[in-house]
């Protein structure tokens, strides 16, 4: 069993979770407390976002998640709108070859129709290219909402004439049906809430918030909040029965 120090404890290597979900929140705060304009926030958050995958990878974690553009998002300032989506696909054209040389798959979850046609080709292009890489997958949630991702499950079932489902045959018509639940959900700033994030999934994941704003959210933030996860007890509504010592 292999174990990492770190500043907070020990990471258990074989224990990592499965699926890590992050809600980057605290750009904007972030940019404005070094007199920055909000943009430039998002755009050290982009860098953020690249060293949580690498460190993901390293860390044998096998999905991750980002909120990165919610379904709300649309009511801030058009320039800062516009400069999201470029960073998006500016991040696109750097890390392609990266991906595929390290066996990384793309993929999204959210409604992609209202984005920009030049930017709706890169994304489908992308994962297209990367869909058979089989070592982290990555998961970026653009324009995205979970009320709207069920209203447009609940659509698609109807439309296909299922008159009953269960849960299992639901969560394949979500966004996010072929890939696990999150285990573990961070959401950086020390706001606590879901904000309307994968509501559905999140069911019985960790929850974690730290006052980081996600700029700053890098290897060793990273590190103690795996071990957080780890010092969890989940029992997943069960009652965990101590075992019983062997009788001599």
């Amino acid at each position: 069993m292999l174990f990492r120090k770190k500043q907070k404890g020990k990471i258990d290597e074989s224990r990592v979770p499965t699926h890590v979900a992050f809600i980057m929140d605290g750009n904007g705060r972030w940019a404005k407390k070094r007199a920055m304009p909000r943009t430039y926030g998002h755009k050290v958050g982009v860098d953020s976002m690249g060293v949580v995958i690498r460190h993901a990878l390293e860390l044998k974690i096998k999905y991750v998640s980002f909120y990165a553009f919610s379904t709300e998002n649309w009511n801030r300032p058009q320039d800062e709108v516009d400069e999201i989506f470029r960073l998006m696909a500016d991040a696109i054209e750097r890390r392609r070859q990266w991906f595929m040389d390290n066996n990384v798959r793309f993929m999204t979850i959210g409604d992609l129709s209202r984005l920009d046609k030049k930017l709706q080709e890169k994304l489908k292009d992308f994962k297209e290219a990367t869909k058979n890489n089989n070592g982290l997958t990555v998961n970026v949630a653009i324009n995205y909402g979970s009320r709207n991702e069920i209203v447009r499950a609940v659509n698609k079932i109807i439309s296909d004439g299922l008159k009953s489902v269960d849960e299992k045959t639901f969560a394949k018509y979500l966004d996010s049906g072929e890939i696990p639940d999150p285990d573990f959900v961070v959401r950086t700033s020390g706001e606590q809430r879901l904000s309307n994030f994968m509501l559905y999934q999140n069911a019985y994941a960790e929850l974690y918030f730290p006052k980081t704003y996600w700029p700053d959210f890098r290897e060793k933030e990273m590190d103690e909040a795996i071990v957080e996860f780890q010092s969890r007890d989940r029992k997943f509504g069960a009652i965990k029965t101590p075992m019983k010592k062997d009788s001599k």
